[in-house]
């Protein structure tokens, strides 16, 4: 008769229960997964599957005990590394939707808003797009893919029990300016060539004051944004390459995987 103790039970719960933590906390905070678009409970059985497959091919995890004081900070541990996985991946989708909220701004149409599916808020009709646009071109180019192998590399440079937390925390920190940095890169073309739009409009309106510049200059400003906005996606593909490899290094060396 087979008899197992109170420790190998523990053990093997542990095996499977510490590497859910973290993948379950990734999905729960990266895009596209992570948003309210796709239901928890799709989520939680998407984590067991991609725990059942990675588990057998992992480095082996500490015996602990998952229900002791020591198990549940390795749990609370493995959470904190995969939500900083998943804050990380944020970045560039955030960094596009910044983009399109400046754009809209500029060309007048900051009041046009729609309820986002994915965070529940009210965002910009152009800045919706924006998403919409970087959530398919990740999918196509396979970053998911690029993403969950980063998440099995981790277990083995970033083990159980040995992930300095509050050293990601102070590197994705420090990552803040990138987006800014990266959403003014995406619009300053439109940002310029609107400059020049307003300051012919300033021009107009010294030259002619009788000129009712508010009712002729908003709806050109309108036009010639959503045209100078179309014109600038012909060079969306370049940006989002060069943008989405650097966040994908940058996830790499956060996961210290090669």
């Amino acid at each position: 008769m087979l008899e197992l103790t109170d420790a190998q039970i523990g053990t093997w719960v542990a095996t499977f229960i510490l590497p859910l933590f973290r993948v379950t906390a990734m999905l729960m905070t990266m895009p596209i997964i992570g948003t309210k678009m796709l239901p928890g409970r799709i989520r939680l059985y998407l984590a067991v599957a991609i725990t059942v497959v990675i588990t057998p091919g992992l480095p082996p995890l500490p015996e602990v005990n998952p229900l002791g004081l020591q198990g549940l900070l390795m749990c609370a541990e493995q959470i904190l590394v995969g939500a900083v996985f998943g804050l990380a991946l944020q970045m560039l989708f955030q960094a596009f939707v910044i983009a399109g909220q400046i754009i809209a701004v500029q060309m007048g149409m900051a009041f046009a808003s729609m309820v986002d599916p994915a965070n529940g808020v009210n965002v910009a009709v152009v800045s919706q797009f924006m998403n919409m646009l970087v959530s398919l071109l990740f999918l196509s180019m396979n970053g998911h893919l690029v993403v969950f192998e980063v998440l099995t590399e981790s277990f083995t440079t970033l083990p159980v029990g040995g992930a300095l937390v509050v050293d990601h925390f102070w590197q994705l920190a420090g990552r803040l300016s990138w987006v800014l940095g990266a959403a003014l890169l995406l619009v300053l073309p439109a940002i310029t060539a609107l400059l020049v739009v307003n300051i012919a409009f300033g021009v107009m309106t010294r030259a002619a004051p009788q000129l009712n510049i508010f009712s002729i200059g908003f709806p050109l400003t309108l036009v010639l944004g959503m045209g100078i906005f179309w014109v600038g996606l012909a060079d969306i593909l370049s940006h989002y390459q060069a943008l989405a490899s650097e966040a994908l290094q940058w996830l790499r060396e956060l996961a210290r995987a090669r």
